[in-house]
């Protein structure tokens, strides 16, 4: 087993920095900014030839007991419950404070083996600005800055002193399968977070009636029914005029890039306030990224019979472009309509994977052509003459002919919906390319004068 490192501070120390430093890394978002990490935040990590996990926390304020902050405080209780040692950050250039000494206590309590490290110590390796930090009784303070890599080295070789890595060694892995990465996206406060959790069993995401509670994109292994997942919950988009903090923007793109990375994204709504065109851009983008997806109707049991007809159909109107996609109504603080959220998930997985043979679809296009063949554009009539699969995940199909450039987005369309129905290609985009040969009449050969 990987031991576990849980870094844990006040705000604003350089505990994110120190993450990234450790996993080598940029997927915490560092800013001159307090407050900015809130959830658990988990990394893999090697240090020569060490392997182990770290844990980002937000601001840790012990005795705090309402808002937000205490549900940060939570998570870090949490971070440090499971970890084998905690990294104490502390920044020498602001000093020790009352908050230092209320999470030193609670660290005492807690029975972990702590490790000091007092970052922003660039230069000062040996200056007596150190000797107060003795004065927390967890040890010797080890001087470091995460910012331009000091003192890194030795703070690791102090946090993994007491483990056997030549045993973990000769431990194999079970399995290389790459897990499904499983991106949940929407507004802000439609409850991804409250739908993480509830699929973990735990509180393992900060979840707050207040939007944009989440601001990084928190990767979670997971695994259900003998497939391992990579659960990816992500800031809440907000429309673009309405992003003003610059950690906002750093959000927005980090959800983009989970988007972009997924193999499958839930779209979460919210059932109580209708779809919004908001939603439509959030979907759209999704789109644009050939990302499979599964429309999930959060809060259903909020809403009554009128307010139900009307959600689904706002949904059928604005996003029409995703009616291949299974749409699911679920309440994940009720736990209702789970079950058929994840049969959706599996579908759409394997239909954004599926093996097209070539014979098959080449009989495909010939039956579709037959049934209904290509407009005439003026004297030329466009030659389907064979398929192939180009790509997946999502699918593509590409079609081989003569005069292909003057297929019409209709007829290409309605090739997409044979072939959809046929592989029942359910939850996943399909792009069909058209590939038409060389005519070789087209240029005139030039002639020779004597």
């Amino acid at each position: 087993m990987k031991p576990v490192l849980a870094i844990v501070g006040r705000s604003n120390v350089g505990k994110s920095t120190l993450f990234n430093r450790l996993t080598k890394s940029r997927d915490a978002i560092v800013a001159d900014f307090a407050g900015l990490t809130r959830d658990r935040h988990y990394g893999d990590a090697v240090s020569e030839g060490r392997e182990f996990i770290v844990v980002d926390t937000g601001g840790f304020e012990p005795t705090s007991e309402t808002g937000i902050v205490h549900e940060m405080a939570k998570q870090t209780r949490a971070a440090v419950a499971e970890a084998d040692v905690v990294l104490f950050v502390l920044d020498v250039r602001a000093g020790l404070s009352g908050q230092d000494h209320d999470i030193a206590r609670f660290l005492r309590t807690s029975g972990k083996p702590v490790v000091l490290a007092v970052n922003k110590a660039e230069g000062m390796s040996e200056s007596p600005a150190l000797a107060e930090f003795h004065e927390l009784g967890l040890g010797v303070p080890h001087p470091v800055s995460a910012a331009h890599g000091q003192g890194i080295r030795s703070l690791v070789d102090a946090a993994l002193a007491g483990f056997d890595f030549a045993a973990d060694a000769t431990v194999e892995d079970a399995g290389d399968d790459t897990p499904i990465r499983l991106a949940v996206a929407g507004r802000p406060n439609v409850g991804k977070s409250t739908l993480i959790n509830t699929w973990l069993g735990e509180e393992r995401l900060v979840a707050f009636d207040q939007p944009g509670t989440t601001r990084d994109a928190i990767r979670i292994p997971f695994e259900r029914a003998g497939r391992r997942y990579e659960l990816i919950d992500t800031a809440g988009l907000r429309r673009k005029g309405r992003v003003f903090e610059a950690v906002e923007k750093f959000s927005v793109v980090k959800t983009l890039q989970a988007i972009a990375d997924a193999h499958v994204v839930v779209l979460l709504l919210d059932a109580t306030q209708g779809i919004s065109d908001q939603d439509a851009h959030i979907a759209g983008y999704i789109l644009d990224s050939g990302r499979a997806v599964v429309v999930a109707l959060n809060k259903w049991d909020a809403v009554d019979r009128y307010q139900r007809e009307m959600a689904d159909r706002a949904l059928a109107q604005r996003l029409a472009f995703l009616r291949y996609a299974a749409v699911q109504h679920i309440s994940a603080r009720k736990r209702q309509g789970l079950a058929p959220l994840w049969s959706a998930i599996a579908q759409a997985h394997d239909a954004a994977r599926a093996k097209l043979p070539t014979p098959v679809l080449t009989r495909l296009l010939h039956e579709a052509v037959a049934h209904q063949a290509p407009k005439r554009a003026g004297a030329v009539r466009p030659k389907l003459r064979y398929a192939h699969q180009g790509g997946m995940n999502p699918p593509i199909v590409v079609i081989h002919g003569n005069a292909l450039d003057h297929v019409t987005d209709a007829y290409k369309r309605y090739l997409e919906s044979r072939f959809r129905a046929h592989f029942k290609l359910v939850g996943t985009p399909l792009r069909i390319e058209l590939r038409s040969s060389r005519n070789p009449f087209d240029a005139e050969p030039r002639r020779r004068r004597d």
